[in-house]
């Protein structure tokens, strides 16, 4: 398992397709996390599905495929959202970032590709490797 994010979509997309994943042989999910309610329901989470299209928007420009219907949605959210940051920052999550006085997080977590790291889960750690070797 790797984490992705809009941070490192591209470093994430080029690490799994390196590996052969997005094949039929080698098939993925991508998933967006979302959060939880106080009451523990699940909520849905602009943020996780924009960060989820720009990554299999990666992985098809990469030549993975095909796509499921709920990938090809994630990734239209993605590439036909004028301006992610504004989205972000107007949605219910930025919203309360911005209100609890982490408005600065917001705009670290939009930056788009501006990481190469992935993080990469082995026994039970995230550990990286660069989007660009390992």
């Amino acid at each position: 398992m790797v984490a992705g994010s809009l941070r490192n979509a591209t470093a994430v997309g080029r690490w799994l397709t390196r590996r052969g994943y997005g094949t039929d042989d080698r098939p993925l999910a991508v998933i967006a996390a979302g959060e939880r309610w106080p009451d523990g329901s699940l909520r849905p989470a602009l943020e996780d599905l924009l960060g989820a299209g720009a990554i299999i928007a990666e992985l098809e420009s990469r030549g993975a495929g095909p796509l499921s219907p709920e990938a090809t949605a994630a990734r239209a959210c993605f590439t036909h959202t004028p301006d992610v940051a504004v989205a972000v920052a107007a949605c219910s999550s930025g919203i309360e970032l911005a209100r609890s006085g982490f408005a600065d997080d917001v705009v670290v977590a939009t930056e788009l590709n501006a990481s190469a790291i992935v993080p990469v889960l082995s026994d039970g750690a995230f550990n990286h490797g660069t989007g660009t070797g390992s």
